[in-house]
């Protein structure tokens, strides 16, 4: 990372699923010559484009995009990876001229990346994590929370313990490296001029859209796109697979779960996603200048204006 002269910007744009960041941040990014780095968890994996809400072929002709499509369903991308990488773009479009927008509703990639998380290079250790999943799914995912709350109770208050995955890694870094996570965790934050803007909308009208968009999806061929990626042999039990709707329609496919039963859980189980979405970036709220959407163009103007002023 550059460290030296004047700080360069670095837009960010989070918020919830289905809020509208995407076609917010095109329109900012074409105004200010800029690109959009994603920071979404899902968007990352290839063949996976309707479920994610990928930005489409159109939308990424109007404003280049990076970090979509670079692993295969089946492949592992680490939060260290992301990290580097993201880091990598940023400088690159900062020496080209152009301004990097980091986009996206995955608190964990945008906090590593805004904040400097050192993130611990811990390989996988399959054999734990088969039983500390195992020991989650007979004890309940409460009680693995309470086994890291008395290894790591810093990094246990900020992990829900809904989030199976993440407590397994916290635990597995602590009992393979014999030191808790949250201290490994040290921030040192990139020498950019961040501002971070969050798009939000009154919690109904939220859930409304994001109901609407999971039937866009199912009419656009999502259940066609999970059962192509099950017939490429991308088993269930994935990682990626365990994303909203991909998790449900498999079901539909493989268990019979009747389709409407698999559609209505994957709204419930976004509006779930919402919520646990807004824990995360109020306890990691360092300065998010938070904007209603209901009215885009003005928040565009607030952007373009105010990014122009820090070059």
């Amino acid at each position: 990372m550059p460290s030296i002269g004047k700080p360069k910007p670095l837009i960010v744009i989070l918020g919830p699923t289905a809020v509208g960041k995407t076609g917010l941040a095109i329109e900012v990014a074409r105004a200010l010559n800029g690109e959009i780095i994603s920071a979404d968890s899902r968007q990352v994996y290839r063949h996976m484009d309707i479920g994610t809400a990928k930005p489409t072929p159109e939308q990424q002709a109007a404003a280049p995009h990076h970090l979509l499509d670079i692993v295969n369903p089946d492949e592992r991308l680490s939060l260290a990876q992301y990290q580097q990488i993201a880091y990598k773009i940023i400088d690159a479009l900062h020496n080209q001229g152009k301004i990097p927008l980091l986009v996206g509703g995955t608190g964990q990639y945008i906090t590593a990346v805004v904040e400097g998380w050192s993130i611990p290079e811990v390989p996988p250790n399959e054999t734990l994590r088969t039983e500390l999943e195992t020991y989650a799914s007979e004890q309940g995912s409460a009680a693995l929370h309470t086994r890291l709350a008395a290894l790591d109770p810093v990094a246990a208050a900020s992990i829900d313990h809904r989030n199976v995955r993440r407590v397994i890694r916290a635990l597995e870094v602590c009992l393979e490296t014999g030191q808790p996570i949250s201290e490994l965790q040290r921030k040192h934050p990139p020498p950019y001029q961040i501002t971070t803007y969050g798009l939000t909308l009154e919690r109904d009208t939220l859930y409304e859209r994001a109901d609407h968009r999971v039937d866009e999806m199912m009419a656009a061929g999502f259940l066609d796109e999970v059962e192509r990626l099950l017939l490429m042999g991308y088993n269930r039990k994935l990682a990626s697979m365990s994303g909203l709707g991909y998790a449900q329609l498999a079901s539909h496919i493989l268990d019979r779960v009747p389709l409407a039963d698999a559609v209505s859980k994957t709204k419930h189980d976004t509006h779930d996603f919402i919520r646990r979405q807004y824990t995360w970036f109020k306890g990691h709220d360092s300065g998010i200048l938070w904007h209603n959407i209901e009215h885009p163009a003005t928040l565009i103007e607030i952007i373009i204006r105010r990014t122009q002023e820090q070059i």
